[in-house]
């Protein structure tokens, strides 16, 4: 990464939060569920699935989690009744995680059993270290109580995702892995770009080659080619595996990803909370963020 993108990225939320909404609007959906719906059906008829985020992270009340819970069971009988290939993607922290485990607990609980009786599926995203073993607990015990409704997600740059994975197998999990997004310090994490790669592909064929079910979610052609590659080398069914990238991100590689006979899922957020999942976006992609500065001087 060169100085400049280096640069760009840690500035980010430094810069005006109108010119970053001016370009983050690539990355969500819009601010309601109508908004979400609109862009699964056009997901659809491209032939890729979706996986639906209500954009919001830590509360600090519980009532505030009460509201979330709500809006997730809107979105789980919206997407029964308009008849989409989507599912949905869950931050614990915004369900109290970080208020009570047991106020989460039931709150994810209420949203698996809702897309339990849709024959749906909830995955539990992960967010920074100090949610880590938390929400691997809270996987377990949903995955105890429903066993073909929920996954979780590893991510490749933390240093304990190789041991999770271990622990995990026995249960034959669900599991989208992808590289990370949250900064980390050094002891928690990899930071060498071609180590978390490296990662990346050794937790994948891993967890592939154990029978896991694996969404392989990344924009990073080399992942991708090597994702292929491995699934190929086992011999895999195409149901046995997604692939998984964002909404907004590299088009051109999803048709690539689609035209090759493999599944695939797009990441669509919505809602009003839109600034810090965009921030991190823009993190991740030094190129678009070098849009936002060209849109400060305009």
């Amino acid at each position: 990464m060169s100085l400049f993108d280096t640069l760009v990225k840690y500035g980010m939320p430094f810069v005006p939060k109108p010119i970053v909404g001016r370009v983050a609007r690539r990355y969500v959906a819009g601010d309601t569920l109508d908004d979400a719906v609109r862009a699964l059906r056009e997901l659809n008829e491209e032939g890729a699935m979706g996986t639906v985020d209500v954009l919001g992270e830590e509360v600090s009340e519980p009532v505030k989690a009460t509201a979330a819970v709500t809006e997730y069971m809107r979105l789980v009988d919206r997407i029964e009744s308009e008849n989409l290939d989507a599912n949905i993607s869950i931050k614990p922290t915004m369900l109290g995680l970080k208020i009570d485990q047991a106020l989460c607990e039931e709150n994810v609980s209420q949203i698996i059993t809702r897309a339990a009786e849709f024959d749906n599926f909830v995955r539990i995203d992960m967010e920074d270290h100090t949610c880590t073993d938390s929400t691997l607990q809270l996987y377990r015990q949903m995955r105890e109580r429903f066993p073909t409704s929920v996954g979780v997600v590893l991510q490749s740059y933390l240093h304990r995702t190789i041991a999770d994975i271990n622990g995990l197998l026995p249960l034959v999990p669900n599991i989208r892995i992808c590289k990370g997004i949250y900064r980390e310090p050094r002891e928690i994490a990899w930071s060498d770009f071609e180590t978390i790669r490296s990662n990346f592909i050794f937790a994948t064929e891993k967890l592939l080659s154990a029978g896991a079910y694996v969404g392989i979610a990344t924009h990073d052609p080399h992942l991708v080619w090597a994702g292929m590659k491995i699934v190929d080398c086992l011999g895999l069914d195409r149901d046995r595996y997604e692939f998984q990238m964002l909404l907004g991100v590299d088009p051109e590689l999803r048709k690539i990803i689609l035209s090759n006979g493999h599944r695939l899922r797009v990441y669509v957020p919505y809602g009003r909370d839109w600034y810090p999942y965009s921030i991190r976006r823009l993190r991740e992609n030094p190129t678009v963020a070098h849009h936002v500065v060209r849109a400060m001087f305009r």
